[in-house]
C-alpha cells in the first residue's frame, strides 16, 4: 500500500493498516520538521475522537486536549451564547492543534514499524487501472524513483500528484464563496471561553482558542490582500472593533506569529475511486474553514478506507472498496452544506443597494432564529459537531 501525504488522513490510514499487519509506505514531500510544525485546524469532533480512541491514537489529545462546547455570537443586536453540548446530539469538540495530532500520529506510526519517506515528492500515479499501479517520485536526493503497490491512497491535498493523475471524466464541483479571511495565530491567551463569531458591518471576525497561551483569529478582508498588508496595531484595533470590545471587554493582545490569507472556496471530486487509486482528505474535497470540518472529514475517510482495504487484502472482500466513494461523499456533502450555511450566516454583502439590504436582512433573521429557536439550535449543534 502506498500512501501519499503525511497529514491526518495519510497517517491515520497508515497507522490502522500497519497495526493490522498490512505493509504500507507513506511518501511525504516535506521534511519531518515541517510536517510536525505546520499549523492547521484544531477542533476535533466527537466522532473523530472515537475513531482515534478505537485505534489507539488518542493518548496525546486526552492528555493535552481541551474540551470545548460553547459558541458566542456578537452582532448588531447584541450577543448570545450556545452551549451545544446540551443541544442536538449533546456532543462536544476537543481542541487539539493539528500539528500536535500529526506529531502523535507520526510517532505512533513509526513505533508500529511503519515506513515513511520524507522529502520524497510524488509526481504522478500511473497504471491506476491495473493491479500494480506505480507512483513516480523525486527522491530526497533529487533522483527519480518509482514505487509500486497494490493500492494507492492520495492524501496529498488539492495540488498533489493524486489529483494531477485523475483520468478524464472526473467531475469537480467547485464554488468560490467570494470571501477572504486573514488568518492569524497570536501568542496571546484566549479572550473569551468560547469560539467567538463576530458579525460586523466592516466584516467578519473570529476568535478560536488553541491553547492557554495561543489563540487563532480571523479577519475578513478584501480579495487580493496579502498577509503582510496589515500592521499588528491595525490587526488588533480591527479585531477589537469588530468583536465589540468596548461593550464586552478588551482582547488580550500578543505577538502575531503566523499569518495567512484564505480565500473561502469549496470543491468536491467525484468519484473518489479510480481503479486502484483512492482519494481522501483535501485531495477528495476542499471545505472552507468556517465550520472546522476538514481534519474531521480526513480522519473519517481514512478510517472508512482502512476498513475497506483490510477486508479486501485480508479476506478478499472488495465490497467496502466498491462502496467507499459513495459512502464518503455522503459525509462530504453534508459537511459542505453546513459550511455553506455558516458562510451565509457570518458574512453579508457590503453596500446599500436593494439586493445587499435584502441579503443582510436575511442573515440577521437567521441569527435571530438561532438565538431564539430551540429546534434551530438543536439543528445547529448536530451539524456543528457532526461529520
Amino acid at each position: 500500500m502506498a500512501v501519499l501525504g503525511a497529514g491526518p488522513a495519510g497517517l491515520v490510514l497508515g497507522n490502522i493498516l500497519v497495526d493490522r499487519g498490512i505493509d504500507c509506505v507513506v511518501l511525504e514531500r516535506a521534511e519531518r520538521t515541517h510536517v510536525q510544525t505546520r499549523a492547521r485546524a484544531g477542533f476535533l469532533a466527537a466522532n473523530t475522537v472515537r475513531i482515534l480512541e478505537r485505534h489507539g491514537l488518542a493518548e496525546g489529545l486526552h492528555r493535552n486536549g481541551r474540551i470545548h462546547s460553547t459558541c458566542e455570537f456578537r452582532t448588531e443586536d447584541g450577543r448570545f451564547r450556545l452551549d451545544y453540548s446540551g443541544l442536538g446530539e449533546r456532543e462536544r469538540h476537543t481542541v487539539y492543534p493539528q500539528q500536535e495530532l500529526v506529531t502523535d500520529l507520526l510517532a505512533r506510526f513509526l513505533e508500529r514499524g511503519g515506513q515513511i519517506r520524507f522529502g520524497t515528492e510524488a509526481l504522478a500515479v500511473r497504471d491506476a487501472d491495473t493491479e500494480r499501479p506505480e507512483v513516480a517520485v523525486r527522491e530526497a536526493d533529487g533522483r527519480p524513483g518509482q514505487w509500486r503497490a497494490r493500492y494507492v491512497a492520495g492524501c496529498d491535498g488539492r495540488r498533489g500528484a493524486a489529483r494531477r493523475s485523475l483520468p478524464a471524466g472526473t467531475v469537480r464541483h467547485h464554488r468560490d464563496h467570494g470571501v477572504t479571511w486573514l488568518g492569524l495565530l497570536a501568542e496571546a491567551p484566549p479572550s473569551l471561553d468560547a469560539v467567538g463569531y463576530a458579525v460586523h458591518e466592516r466584516g467578519f471576525a473570529g476568535h478560536m482558542a488553541r491553547t492557554s497561551e495561543v489563540t487563532r483569529y480571523y479577519l475578513q478582508c478584501e480579495r487580493g490582500t496579502t498577509a503582510d498588508t496589515w500592521s499588528e496595531e491595525r490587526i488588533w484595533d480591527e479585531l477589537e472593533l469588530r468583536m465589540r470590545a468596548r461593550e464586552y471587554g478588551p482582547l488580550r493582545r500578543g505577538r502575531v506569529v503566523q499569518r495567512s490569507v484564505v480565500d473561502l472556496e469549496s470543491d468536491v471530486l467525484e468519484p473518489l475511486r479510480h481503479g486502484a487509486l483512492f482519494l481522501a482528505g483535501d485531495a477528495a474535497g476542499l471545505i472552507s474553514p468556517s465550520a472546522a470540518k476538514g481534519a474531521n472529514l480526513a480522519v473519517l475517510e481514512a478510517a472508512v478506507l482502512a476498513d475497506a482495504l483490510t477486508d479486501d487484502l485480508t479476506a478478499g472482500d472488495p465490497r467496502g472498496l466498491d462502496a467507499y466513494s459513495a459512502r464518503c461523499l455522503t459525509h462530504i456533502w453534508r459537511a459542505q452544506e453546513f459550511s455553506h450555511w455558516m458562510i451565509g450566516l457570518l458574512h453579508g454583502p457590503s453596500g446599500a443597494d436593494g439586493e445587499s439590504l435584502f441579503h443582510n436582512s436575511l442573515r440577521r433573521s437567521r441569527l435571530t432564529s438561532l438565538r431564539t429557536s430551540r429546534s434551530h439550535q438543536d439543528w445547529f449543534a448536530e451539524h456543528y459537531v457532526g461529520v
